[in-house]
């Protein structure tokens, strides 16, 4: 059981073959921190890492012991207010208006297995207790009577721990939760560089890199979502660590709201990393016998680099965190006629697109935004979720889908369950269902509004409203999309006590929905979206296990989108199309081949209209999907390697190997032509060094171990005069897959 607790020393440890974590119960009987990284053997104590010093003007917990200050003690779960002056975990408004507490040890409980959490909070799990093993240590204060549960479940085979914390409130007097952080790690020193996914619409996740100094870094939302502008993840790597060596801690939030990540930097050299649901908006009201439960942060250590620590988050969110049917599965080559037609179709346009999706080997059509309400542009329909332009889709959605089945694809169906626009039924029957704060101005956002979904009538309606429509035609997949955040946020039903729950309401409600609609329709492949990649957060991959990475589709920038996407996310979990050109974000002309050599590494699929590619170009695309379904399984289960980062350079390479080794896919992109540079390789990874391969492109042979220290020969005529004519194969915007296989 990796699992120790030492009853002489008061000293759990956790560990595995890669990883340990050491904490105890201090002489307050609080719990502290001794050790977190690298698997170090089990000792009879660990009493030395606990240190203490006198130090001046500090605050000391027990009378006449002037060496015991919690401001230096390191904590698993810290308070402010009592002797430790940085920022807590929690903090607990009581009715006489003090926020200080105490909670102590009570008692712990060590099982095989990890327990699911409260309120439908999508979480990692087991598929077999031997799988993991958690600590549950309960802690009291006594004056408050409140109960505090911190939950750590550590994977027997990787090196992972997952935390969440509990509160329970006993007591007869109210008390208010004002922050409830998900997890707190204090460690010893701040000789890291901090790595975050930062961006907006159209350049999601860019990987930032910054030192830790003195003081705060952190990264948060506040807008009800997760956000394109931050994502609910945090590294601390040592300043030379690469993506194949040294020291990675990886912090990741499984929610999809607002939250606060942050390293804090104390001026004694310490750094307190935090994760949870952000303080802002926050107050959640216990009465006696209620609780509340904080979403689950994973924690992930790695000694091979960032590479290490992103392939356990792709293996552990790829197979113990996306869920049901699809999770195993490689998904379906899709055709999506949003760019294609925009509001501007009907049913003949649609079954002709589809018709040439069928023909070209496209097993997927989906029917985006405009089939609903009134809705002619985006101004109106939101809410309507049933047909009511017959001059559009006579046959309504069941009609239409029937067709399209019938030509031997299936069909897919776009929502935005969360929003209405105020020219819709919806809204005109139930003005009071949005989010907006009374006798204030409301903003809109893209001519809509959110819906309460912290209101269960609310959610019930929009469940029972697409459960018909998905009931009564052939619908394989839906496309779940969110095209504007929380202003406002205000909830008409709501007292005032309780406006604080609000924005964790409203998540809970969009999981209630997602949780009810894919246990009635268990094949349905959900795709999440939120403005492209807005919500792309671990607690969607627990309902949805993909999601559409970004609205910009040009294949160039892709490139950085989806390397900082991989820093955290599977490439399965990746929707990522070939889009036409110009491209409609950037207006860019990438060759059908570039967009297609990004598009594969990820579920693939086709964002453009059909009927206008010309024949030389559909052969072309007959290629790329016949290509991609020789290799979607390698891409879907395989070890993705990021080798040359598109931050650093006119140069992007990644590859994918399979499981057994024998098949590895490697993508080189290079955005602008180069003249008269350089001969070039390229370091592989994950290779097997006894195997011999064959490299397609190059049509040459080399044995693995070759591959990875010499390198794989990527010379092209651009090492020279680049003499050949322009043919489109050459110029900017190139790219190559080259495929190697065991012989």
């Amino acid at each position: 059981m990796p699992i120790l607790f030492n009853e002489q020393t008061k000293e759990f440890h956790l560990y595995n073959d890669e990883v340990s974590y050491i904490m105890n119960i201090l002489p307050n009987h609080q719990l502290g921190q001794l050790y977190y990284g690298k698997k170090i053997r089990h000792n009879d104590s660990f009493a030395h890492l606990l240190e203490e010093r006198p130090r001046p003007l500090s605050a000391c917990a027990f009378e006449g012991n002037m060496s015991f200050s919690m401001e230096h003690i390191k904590q698993e779960y810290p308070c402010y207010g009592t002797g430790d002056f940085k920022y807590p975990a929690y903090e607990i408004l009581q009715q006489n208006g003090s926020d200080i507490t105490n909670f102590e040890y009570v008692s712990h409980c060590i099982y095989n297995g990890k327990p699911r959490l409260s309120d439908k909070l999508p979480a990692t799990y087991v598929e077999v207790d031997e799988e993991a093993t958690t600590v549950e240590v309960t802690l009291k204060d006594e004056l408050i009577q409140t109960k505090l549960v911190l939950t750590y479940t550590i994977y027997e085979t990787r090196p992972v721990i997952t935390r969440n914390a509990r509160f329970k409130h006993l007591g007869e007097e109210q008390i208010t939760l004002t922050s409830a952080m998900s997890a707190s790690v204090d460690l010893p020193d701040y000789d890291y560089e901090m790595i975050e996914l930062t961006g907006a619409w159209s350049r999601e996740r860019y990987v930032k890199n910054r030192k830790l100094e003195h003081g705060i870094q952190a990264v948060y939302s506040m807008r009800g979502a997760s956000s394109s502008n931050y994502n609910p993840f945090l590294a601390l790597k040592r300043p030379h660590t690469t993506e194949f060596d040294g020291e990675v801690y990886g912090f990741s939030l499984v929610y999809s709201g607002n939250f606060l990540a942050q390293a804090e930097v104390h001026t004694y050299g310490t750094t307190r990393v935090m994760m949870g649901l952000h303080p802002n908006r926050f107050n959640w009201v216990l009465s006696q016998g209620e609780e509340f439960q904080t979403p689950e942060v994973v924690m992930v250590y790695s000694e091979n680099g960032l590479n290490g620590m992103s392939q356990t988050y792709h293996e552990l969110y790829r197979t113990r965190l996306c869920r049901g049917y699809w999770r195993d599965r490689v998904r379906p080559i899709l055709v999506n006629n949003w760019e294609a037609t925009y509001f501007d179709f009907n049913e003949d346009k649609i079954v002709s697109i589809a018709k040439d999706a069928k023909d070209l080997g496209i097993e997927l059509f989906v029917l985006d935004d405009g089939w609903f309400g009134n809705r002619e542009d985006d101004t109106v329909g939101l809410g309507d979720w049933y047909v009511k332009n017959f001059e559009k889709l006579p046959n309504g959605i069941t009609g239409l889908a029937n067709r399209v089945t019938e030509l031997g694809i299936k069909f897919g169906l776009w929502f935005e369950p969360e929003m209405v626009n105020k020219d819709s039924d919806l809204y005109r029957a139930h003005p009071d269902w949005i989010l907006t704060t009374p006798n204030r101005r409301a903003c809109h956002g893209r001519n809509q509004y959110v819906l309460d979904f912290s209101r269960q009538e609310v959610v019930d309606y929009i469940y029972e409203a697409m459960a018909k429509v998905l009931g009564e035609a052939p619908i394989s997949y839906v496309k779940w999309d969110m095209n504007r955040n929380i202003t406002e946020c205000f909830s008409a039903v709501a007292n005032a006590a309780d406006q604080g729950k609000v924005f964790h309401k409203y998540i809970l409600g969009v999981y209630d929905l997602y949780d009810r609609l894919t246990t009635k329709f268990p094949e349905i492949l959900f795709e999440s979206c939120a403005s492209g990649g807005s919500r792309f957060d671990p607690g969607m991959l627990y309902y949805a296990p993909q999601t559409w990475t970004s609205d910009d589709t040009d294949a160039i920038e892709r490139l950085k989108i989806q390397y900082g996407t991989s820093m955290v996310y599977p490439i399965s979990s990746m929707g990522s199309h070939v889009s036409a050109i110009p491209n409609h974000q950037l207006y860019r002309h990438a060759p059908l081949s570039t967009r297609a050599n990004v598009a594969y590494f990820g579920t693939f699929g086709y964002e453009l209209d059909l009927n206008k590619l010309t024949d030389v170009e559909k052969e072309e695309v007959k290629e790329q999907i016949k290509f991609f379904k020789e290799y979607r399984e390698t891409i879907f289960n395989g070890t993705f390697y990021r080798l040359v980062s598109p931050f650093e350079g006119n140069e992007t390479c990644w590859m994918m190997v399979s499981p057994d080794q024998k098949t590895a896919l490697v993508g080189y992109y290079r955005p602008l032509n180069e003249v008269n540079v350089g001969f070039r390789r390229v370091k592989l990874q994950g290779l097997n060094p006894d195997f011999k391969y064959h490299v397609s492109i190059n049509e040459t042979t080399h044995y693995g171990d070759e591959l990875m220290n010499a390198g794989l020969i990527t010379s092209d005529g651009s090492c020279g005069e680049n003499k050949n004519p322009y043919d489109g194969t050459n110029g900017d915007y190139q790219s190559r897959i080259y495929v190697l296989t065991a012989e």
